[in-house]
């Protein structure tokens, strides 16, 4: 029987390590001594390094909850908007995707993994929301995902090159979002 405390170790010194080093340099050598766990302990749990990483970053990355249902295509939109800037306002987000970003054009497997396992589930989520504003008439079916990107790309981009993301940036992001659509 695995000690989940000792999956929530290993799970918090691997994320650290990616978070110090990228994923081209974490070793299992090197979450081992940062949880002061036996190799024999990783591997129970995951069978690659690839395995842990991405089981860590499902826990930093899964949407909790239902998807936002305000009742108007503004509110959704502003709402998945805040749901983004707070996921990419986690330092250890801000910091890993990146370079796993970088690791991902070198590594299909990871790029695989990580479109599966952590951007694909925030996709769906805030699709959920869009798709009731196409069902209400507010939005065109062809748009949902270019909306999904306007909503995203946007928060993403100035957090990684440290520009001010603030209400006041949501709401005008907003604002010209649903003004374009």
């Amino acid at each position: 029987m695995l000690k989940p405390a000792v999956t929530d170790v290993i799970t918090s010194a691997a994320i650290d390590l990616l978070v110090e080093s990228g994923y081209a340099r974490l070793t299992m050598d090197g979450v081992a001594r940062r949880a002061d766990v036996g190799k024999s302990a990783i591997y129970r749990r995951w069978p690659s390094k690839l395995e842990m990483i991405v089981d860590g970053l499902v826990r930093l990355s899964t949407p909790i909850g239902p998807a936002p249902d305000t009742g108007s295509l503004r509110g959704d939109v502003r709402a998945v908007m805040q749901a983004a800037f707070e996921w990419l306002s986690d330092p250890r987000i801000r910091a890993v995707l990146p370079d796993l970003i970088a690791e991902s054009d070198r590594n299909s497997v990871l790029a695989e993994a990580v479109a599966e396992h952590v951007t694909r589930p925030r996709v769906v989520w805030a699709r959920a929301a869009l798709e009731r504003a196409r069902d209400r008439g507010e939005l065109a079916a062809d748009d949902v995902d270019l909306v999904l990107d306007l909503t995203i790309a946007p928060v993403f981009w100035r957090l990684t090159h440290a520009r001010p993301v603030n209400d006041e940036y949501l709401d005008r992001l907003t604002d010209l979002t649903i003004a374009a659509v």
